[in-house]
């Protein structure tokens, strides 16, 4: 891990899992995923932007011009900046000022709101709230779940899935605001049963009185031949799990980069059935959107 001066101040549209990406406040990841896609741009390591002010002034300068916040699926009330679209921001915490991070979204005065996915419970969170003066949380955490199966090949040294399930409640009455991201969603044999187990484990632990808020995003898997062939060329435990060409095909993602998914009619077919057993099982969460 080292320190640098982050040159890049560009904001991205994004409008799934937020309004918008911010610019990186960490790039990289110390975890070692078979699918993250981090691993493409920088196989090992992991690098921390040390101009943290500069990346807030743009985001404040950003957020500024926007206005009131038009309701959709990211928030109702706030514009949703995503700030760990490159690192798992939960897990580096120690190496951020993350109180600071999180005071400016809280104390800005804008209408604007952090969000960031992971693997990892880290209990230091806890000792902060991110409620602003109206009690209204400014800082989302959205936990990233598997079945535990699947992640013991393809997500080596993460927080465990139950672990991560059972941190919903804790997290929610610290007052951050908590979703589920299931993701990447795989399709392998006895997939339906296995993500059929997670949903129960979910709706177990997932206390009953704020189910309607712990809502879902669902992201279907997304690979790379480059990443690809980095996993057979250093002997990457589970690449047979997530590298399937028969049931894949490329396409051109939002940002121009070639990557490879489950071929279109097979996926209609794979969502639909992710879609019925979660429903079937927590009717209760809402799916914010899935793809």
């Amino acid at each position: 891990m080292k320190y640098v001066e982050r040159k890049s101040m560009i904001i991205r549209d994004s409008g799934r899992s937020s309004d918008y990406i911010s610019p990186s406040f960490g790039f990289g990841c110390l975890y070692k995923c078979t699918y993250c896609y981090m691993r493409r741009h920088l196989p090992n390591g992991l690098t921390i932007a040390k101009n943290t002010g500069k990346i807030l002034d743009k985001i404040f300068e950003h957020a500024f011009m926007l206005g009131p916040k038009v309701p959709n699926q990211t928030h109702d009330k706030f514009w949703t900046y995503d700030i760990s679209c490159n690192e798992d921001f939960v897990l580096h915490a120690k190496f951020h000022n993350w109180k600071l991070i999180f005071n400016f979204f809280k104390d800005s005065g804008l209408p604007i709101f952090a969000t960031m996915a992971t693997k990892n419970v880290n209990y230091d969170l806890l000792e902060y709230s991110p409620l602003d003066d109206n009690g209204e949380s400014r800082v989302r955490i959205r936990f990233s779940l598997m079945p535990q199966v699947l992640s013991d090949k393809l997500e080596p040294k993460t927080s465990k899935i139950i672990d991560r399930i059972k941190a919903i409640n804790k997290f929610h009455k610290a007052g951050y605001d908590v979703h589920i991201n299931y993701s990447p969603i795989i399709m392998y044999n006895n997939h339906k049963q296995d993500y059929e187990e997670l949903f129960k484990l979910v709706n177990r632990h997932v206390s009953d009185d704020i189910k309607s808020s712990v809502k879902a995003e669902c992201i279907f898997l997304t690979h790379n031949k480059k990443m690809h062939e980095y996993n057979v060329n250093n002997d990457v435990k589970g690449e047979d799990i997530i590298w399937k060409p028969n049931d894949q095909e490329s396409k051109v993602s939002q940002y121009g980069s070639i990557n490879i998914r489950y071929k279109y009619d097979k996926k209609r077919v794979y969502i639909d059935r992710f879609l019925n057993s979660h429903k079937s099982i927590i009717p209760w969460q809402e799916v914010r959107y899935i793809f």
